[in-house]
């Protein structure tokens, strides 16, 4: 018996047209398997109940885990990543190329030295400052999106925040996305997620598929199904090789010793 035709989101990037979607980070959420595919790819397992709407991923080493649970809430988070030492979540409307800036720095080794942040925003126009407490602020030109590394009033405990909040003309402030990270969250993390964000590339969605139309500018593009596949299978096959290079990167080195004490021990070996 033949698959019947249902329609679905799922039957992309072949059921819409397609747009190329400036600024990205008010480009809405996108196709999840953007993240989930990606990970999946670089060896992550699912466990997820195919009859609940939700996605269940784990990494080999079971040290990190994707938890993407939709929620009717605009202000809870549909994305939640942890490992035993931090957790981030991301809000349903967070773009997935965002997302994907952070999920895909776990794929990879992390670098030698932990990157400083607030440089990657400050090149791409942003403004920073610092107070006298040791919080600190960046902002989008845009005035409506900002990232902050700060604490409560009541704690010393900082935690990092990225938002779009769009006014709404009574003095107020409606939330389109949001990304928390714990401060023990490490910092090359944030940094894949920060180079992701302030991101010139255009993102791809279809023709008013954004959650605030006037807030972006879309450009329709020629016959893109299978351009849009082909990147993606490139983008699996790129996850798969960083992972394999990650994990040999990691594995201990079973090369016999040459140094000295290897040396020593030769003239004794040879009288056998």
């Amino acid at each position: 018996m033949t698959r019947p035709y249902i329609a679905s989101a799922a039957d992309d990037p072949w059921s819409r047209i397609w747009c190329d979607t400036t600024p990205r980070h008010l480009a809405g959420a996108g196709d999840p398997r953007h993240v989930t595919q990606a990970l999946r790819a670089g060896g992550w397992k699912n466990f997820g109940d195919p009859d609940f709407p939700h996605v269940v991923l784990a990494s080999p080493d079971y040290r990190h885990t994707l938890v993407l649970e939709p929620t009717p809430d605009t202000y809870s988070s549909w994305w939640r990543i942890s490992s035993q030492h931090w957790h981030a979540s991301f809000g349903g409307n967070t773009p997935v190329e965002i997302i994907a800036g952070f999920t895909d720095a776990l794929l990879r080794s992390p670098p030698a030295a932990e990157p400083d942040i607030w440089p990657t925003l400050q090149a791409a126009g942003w403004t920073y400052e610092c107070d006298e407490r040791g919080n600190e602020y960046a902002r989008h030109p845009d005035g409506i999106t900002a990232m902050e590394r700060s604490a409560t009033l009541t704690s010393d405990y900082f935690s990092w925040k990225a938002e779009v909040a769009l006014p709404t003309g009574l003095g107020g402030h409606h939330r389109l996305w949001h990304a928390y990270f714990d401060d023990r969250t490490p910092r090359h993390l944030i940094a894949g997620f920060a180079t992701a964000l302030v991101d010139a590339e255009p993102v791809s969605r279809g023709r008013y598929d954004v959650p605030h139309d006037h807030l972006v500018a879309q450009v329709e593009r020629g016959a893109q199904g299978e351009q849009l596949a082909a990147a993606h299978e490139a983008r699996l096959k790129a996850s798969r090789a960083a992972a394999r290079k990650a994990r040999r990167s990691a594995a201990p080195s079973t090369r016999p010793s040459t140094g000295p004490a290897a040396e020593a021990v030769t003239p004794a070996a040879r009288s056998r």
